[in-house]
């Protein structure tokens, strides 16, 4: 069995923009990004509002920002664990998902490349493609629906003043809409790629295109099959991943004053997080700027909002960043051994129905 695991094992090259040496400049420009925004903060006159804040910040709320961010990152894993292959090491599974949430703060991609250094891990370790691809789909889908939903139905709460607090009607309608209507249209992906009709045949790019949309269709596919199984760990998972980012930052805005309300620092949470497709090294500058501006738009001081957001990424960035570097070392170790710590899961590929039209 042990030469079976070995031989399931690809010998597939790592993605260049994710070799250690690229993401050890990476972790350097980010650690050299953090020293400007502290230089900048600490330096310019116009802030210093901001800086009497963080002056009097209370150091209970910051800690326990930390406490709630590492449980955010340790619910991304249990959530990795079951969406994949509930019978994965605990081991592997740690280290597999904290190398990807380090990828992701590293590599600017807009959480692409976490997704791909999870495909060439689980690879590596006897993972069938096919699988990895769809149930990666659902992975990113089953995090995102917290972020989405709460865009959806928070939104019209606060519209409809159900949620108390400041809420602008017209951004917060829009958003709400185009966050129901994105959810809709990802829901209808399999029934929409069934009325495709793509042949076998064709060139190389109506092959990848095919490929894609069946990719696609079996990943949403997958996510409503863990979401009508009600599986604890997955749905709980993706769940709490989120809920303790957003208790992340109401612990950092405590810590500099008051929480805001609870709806409108939801919605602005999800909203604010969109700046984070912006290609920039751990969404620096994006996610900040967009969390700021919603925080603000939706009722929150700006020094505060601004200390706040600052302590919280932080925390958001610096985390997974540091263990997911020694998890990718310990990740890289386990993946050159003689085992194929997937290969377990090969049951679980079974083959799928065909949804694109010959």
């Amino acid at each position: 069995m042990a030469s079976e695991h070995a031989a399931a094992v690809s010998t597939d090259a790592m993605p260049e923009e994710l070799h250690p040496r690229h993401l050890r400049r990476r972790l350097l420009e980010l650690v050299l990004l953090g020293v400007v925004v502290v230089a900048v903060v600490g330096a310019l006159p116009g802030l210093g509002a901001v800086r009497r804040r963080f002056d009097h910040a209370h150091p209970g709320f910051i800690a326990l920002a930390g406490v709630f961010e590492l449980a955010s990152c340790l619910s991304y894993v249990v959530a990795f664990r079951d969406v994949f292959c509930p019978s994965l090491p605990w081991g592997f599974s740690y280290n597999l998902a904290m190398a990807e949430q380090a990828t992701n703060v590293l590599v600017p991609t807009g959480g692409a490349g976490g997704l791909a250094l999870g495909a060439w891990a689980l690879r590596q370790g006897g993972m069938a493609t096919e699988y990895i691809g769809r149930r990666s789909v659902a992975f990113f889908l089953l995090t995102s629906i917290p972020n989405f939903a709460c865009a959806a139905l928070g939104g019209a709460l606060l519209a409809l003043h159900v949620l108390p607090g400041h809420a602008p009607i017209v951004p917060t309608v829009a958003l709400s809409a185009l966050a129901a209507a994105a959810m809709v249209g990802v829901a209808a992906l399999p029934r929409f790629v069934g009325w495709v009709r793509l042949g076998q045949a064709g060139g190389r790019l109506r092959r990848a295109f095919r490929a894609a949309l069946m990719t696609l269709a079996h990943g949403v596919g997958d996510t409503g099959t863990l979401l009508r199984q009600g599986r604890p760990a997955a749905v709980g998972g993706a769940v709490a991943y989120m809920g303790f980012d957003v208790a992340a930052l109401a612990a950092t805005f405590a810590a500099f004053g008051s929480a805001p309300r609870f709806g409108p620092l939801v919605f602005a949470y999800v909203i604010g997080q969109l700046g984070g497709l912006i290609p920039l090294p751990g969404g620096v500058g994006g996610t900040d700027g967009g969390l700021i501006g919603a925080l603000v738009l939706y009722g929150s001081p700006l020094t505060q909002a601004a200390a706040a957001v600052l302590a919280y990424r932080a925390f958001q960035l610096g985390l997974p960043a540091l263990l997911g570097a020694v998890a990718f070392s310990r990740l890289r170790r386990a993946l050159t051994g003689s085992t194929a710590p997937a290969a377990m899961c090969a049951p679980l590929a079974e083959p799928l129905p065909v949804l694109v039209r010959q």
